[in-house]
């Protein structure tokens, strides 16, 4: 029998490293906020022009890191912005958490870059993609390069697969939302969005993809069966992980599963934002974001060592344009080593 102490997923998150001095004069933010590292991940300090949101890190063979992620001119209110104004971008650091430098929009030919729920990966062929979806249909877009040019490679496919197809796309427009794509390690790909069913593809990254299973969280009514979304997905220590958030009561959950498809079994809550303090710096100081959404983990080696957000400092609602308020993608480093040894003393412990 194995004895250890419970833990959830937050318990793993560590002080984050100042990459710059931290700073509270010159920079947009409320108190909450100040000071902060306006170098750690991705951010305009001054609002001269962007404000950023979702995002993935793809590191490449040079190893240097890339964020593929969405902007939005800051002159935009943010209810605004992710839907008037999203656009694809590409930013790149030498440090994974950063500095980022933004280099510009990653498909400018394709509807003037219009995309938002934008994620990078590199594929199971070497080559580099590139997806959005929310305001577009669910697209991807590939290059040999991290660096571009992107090419539109074409539109998701989903097979239903007895599901409704509810689970894979909005029903009023046709659109994917929340997609995150995994290379799973048997070659095929795996698609998690906002509903968190799963949705398998050996055909290749388009798919066609076959809805698997219905939402994660359906067979357990205890925890709330709508208004969840940003479902990141990884793989790691022999399982896989989904967490996503329940955004009324800005608290995110976890599930696990051992091959991705089936008995997804929930961990309890991975961070809520009224009660934990993930943004600690290595001196004690606590940046505390009012709204804290789509995580998304980084894997190397075979285990989890960052998370990054989307985070505003104010409401949604409160954020207007050419105001001192915005939002950024912030990197946190993870003990993913530590995580994963727990997560199979766990299921070790479920087998007796």
């Amino acid at each position: 029998m194995f004895s250890q102490t419970k833990k959830s997923l937050v318990d793993f998150f560590l002080p984050m490293e100042p990459q710059s001095k931290l700073v509270a004069k010159g920079i947009w933010g409320n108190d909450n906020v100040l000071p902060r590292d306006t170098a750690n991940g991705l951010e305009d300090s001054k609002l001269k022009q962007w404000c950023y949101w979702d995002g993935g890190i793809v590191k490449d063979a040079e190893g240097k890191y890339h964020i593929y992620a969405s902007r939005w001119d800051q002159k935009f209110a943010h209810s605004q912005g992710w839907k008037l104004g999203s656009k694809g971008m590409h930013a790149v650091s030498n440090h994974i958490m950063g500095p980022y430098k933004d280099v510009g929009l990653v498909y400018p030919e394709w509807k003037e870059g219009l995309g938002h729920n934008v994620m990078g990966l590199k594929m199971h062929d070497g080559r580099y993609a590139v997806v959005t979806s929310e305001v577009t249909n669910g697209e991807v877009f590939v290059s040999n390069s991290p660096n571009g040019p992107f090419k539109l490679l074409g539109e998701i496919k989903v097979d239903p697969n007895g599901y409704s197809m509810g689970l894979a796309r909005y029903n009023t427009n046709g659109r994917m939302s929340n997609v995150r794509i995994l290379l799973r390690p048997d070659g095929k790909y795996m698609i998690v969005a906002r509903s968190t069913a799963v949705m398998i593809s050996d055909s290749g990254i388009l798919g066609p993809y076959k809805i698997v299973n219905d939402r994660v969280y359906k067979d357990y009514p205890e925890l709330p069966q709508t208004k969840n979304e940003d479902p990141t997905v990884w793989y790691s220590g022999g399982m896989y992980h989904i967490v996503y958030n329940h955004w009324p009561t800005k608290t995110s959950h976890h599930f696990s599963s051992i091959d991705g498809i089936h008995n997804w079994k929930y961990r309890g809550i991975a961070f809520k934002k009224e009660e934990t303090k993930i943004f600690k710096y290595t001196n004690g100081t606590i940046n505390d974001w009012q709204y804290i959404e789509r995580p998304g983990a980084y894997v190397e080696n075979g285990h989890v060592t960052h998370f990054m957000f989307s985070v505003i400092d104010v409401s949604k609602g409160k954020d207007r344009g050419d105001d001192n308020h915005a939002s950024k993608i912030v990197i946190v480093p993870f003990d993913g080593v530590a995580f994963d040894n727990y997560m199979a003393n766990l299921v070790k412990s479920e087998s007796f």
